[in-house]
């Protein structure tokens, strides 16, 4: 199914008051979940994420406000599979708390950065920071 996203809907999503912590924002968060769309706005306010792996899927990322640190390859320290729903390993995704010897990528607004399945990653910001990430399958 084609999905059209009008700009109004962007400048929407862009408009909405920044929230403590990391989420994704509305209505691409809700437009995403009803039709699969990949395209999201990922609002990250002080924080510092996890590392992890996507192993079936690479991240292409792009800067709209703020400023964000990512640090891409090295090796997960101490790696572990996420959970599903009903509580089993999902052994194409890994988390940690930490990467040991990746590159330190900062992103400003209008930079992008893709982050190719299999390689290691975790972001983090000082401020407010929105991302415009899109999951794009092996």
């Amino acid at each position: 199914m084609a999905v059209h996203i009008i700009k109004a809907q962007i400048d929407e999503t862009l408009a909405a008051a920044p929230l403590q912590g990391k989420h994704l924002v509305e209505p691409l968060k809700s437009i995403a979940a009803q039709t699969g769309f990949p395209l999201k706005v990922l609002e990250d306010v002080a924080v510092v994420n996890e590392a992890e792996i996507h192993k079936t899927e690479g991240d292409l990322w792009q800067c709209v406000e703020g400023e964000v640190e990512f640090i891409c390859g090295g090796e997960l320290v101490d790696p572990r599979f996420v959970k599903r729903a009903d509580g089993s390993d999902n052994t194409d995704e890994l988390k940690a708390a930490e990467i040991r010897g990746g590159v330190k990528t900062i992103l400003r607004p209008g930079d992008w950065l893709w982050i190719p399945p299999g390689e290691p990653h975790v972001h983090s910001c000082a401020g407010v920071a929105r991302l415009l990430i899109v999951k794009i399958p092996r």
